[in-house]
């Protein structure tokens, strides 16, 4: 054998490969080694290999699959496609690390949760509070028969006020209605968004709501309009809200800078559905500008936010191009993803 190729033990002290690896690799067609030796079967690699063994260790260690080390090992003397390879897997890595956040924080919410009670919880809200709170989060629900959790309004019923959700991952809203009254321990209601929009219809024109909920039973009951819970776990809202960031106030300016916003069309994963995303920036002063900056927003799911705050003074908080956008109003608080450009 010539003395530069390397035996499959050095290959792997130096690649930081196991030996075990680089015979899987080499089995899958990735890594396959310069001269095997036909009577012992051991495999020699030459010196150049080195660099690509480091490549598909690297690769997989940020737990990018083997379809993909492929396409970047075939790509690797192309810049521009290796970033955009590089780029589609962190995109993967971190939407899975945000649906590992809700799943734990639903995990840790059950874990958490007392013992259900066995009366029902009994809330008293001024009826056009309550119809307020729905028209202002309605829009965030989602719809993806996937997701039937997502597909739901959550009435959270406190001591002092019911607090309506809704999102669709890429966006919240939360409204609450005040209570005059409260009979029965915290509860939360996951209310499917039929059944919800039935609520809403029917207190338009009440003057006080009740509001029962009966968590053993799985019912929810408004009036007259009654209907089952949906039994899913919902993510931990709570935890997303915040006042950190940077406050600009929503005015007909904001509106004529998300209109001159110059605009890309992107493709959201994973439903595959093509939408247009505004760039934005911010001036030294904190009002925004249509001559972009790195903040990617949906246009159409940032001016749903802002019709469904309602009169009064409206603000929206920035906080960089990766942190939720938070549009507050005296009613309610929306929050959108932002994406990344």
């Amino acid at each position: 054998m010539e003395e530069s190729l390397r035996g499959i033990g050095a290959m792997a002290r130096e690649s930081g490969l196991s030996v075990s690896a680089l015979r899987f690799y080499d089995g899958a067609g990735l890594l396959v080694p310069a001269v095997v030796d036909p009577r012992s079967g051991y495999r020699y690699y030459d010196p150049d290999q080195l660099a690509a063994a480091r490549l598909v260790a690297g690769l997989r260690r940020v737990g990018m699959p083997l379809a993909g080390i492929r396409e970047v090992l075939a790509h690797r003397h192309d810049p521009d496609a290796v970033d955009a390879l590089l780029a589609g897997h962190l995109r993967r890595l971190e939407r899975s690390l945000a649906e590992a956040r809700r799943e734990l924080s639903s995990i840790r919410s059950l874990i958490e949760e007392a013992p259900v009670p066995d009366l029902p919880t009994t809330a008293h809200v001024r009826a056009a509070d309550l119809a307020a709170a729905l028209r202002a989060v309605r829009f965030a629900a989602g719809a993806d028969p996937d997701l039937p959790a997502l597909g739901a309004v959550l009435f959270d019923v406190g001591a002092d006020a019911v607090t309506l959700v809704a999102t669709d991952r890429f966006r919240m809203a939360v409204a609450p209605a005040a209570c005059t009254g409260v009979g029965g321990p915290p509860v939360a209601a996951l209310v499917p968004t039929g059944l919800a929009d039935r609520i809403g219809e029917h207190v338009a024109g009440m003057g006080d709501a009740e509001v029962v909920v009966a968590v053993r039973g799985a019912v929810i009951r408004v009036g007259p309009v009654e209907g089952e819970l949906l039994p899913d776990a919902y993510p931990d809202y709570r935890s997303l809200l915040s006042d950190d960031g940077r406050a600009v106030p929503i005015d007909e300016g904001t509106r004529a800078a998300l209109t001159a916003a110059p605009t890309r069309t992107m493709t959201r994963e994973p439903d595959g559905v093509d939408f247009e995303v505004a760039e934005l920036g911010l001036t030294d002063d904190g009002l925004l500008t249509a001559d972009g900056g790195g903040i990617g927003v949906n246009r159409e799911f940032l001016l749903q936010a802002i019709d469904a705050g309602g009169p009064g003074q409206l603000e929206l908080l920035l906080d960089g191009p990766l942190t939720p956008l938070v549009v507050r109003s005296p009613l309610s608080v929306s929050l959108l993803m932002p994406v990344r450009l």
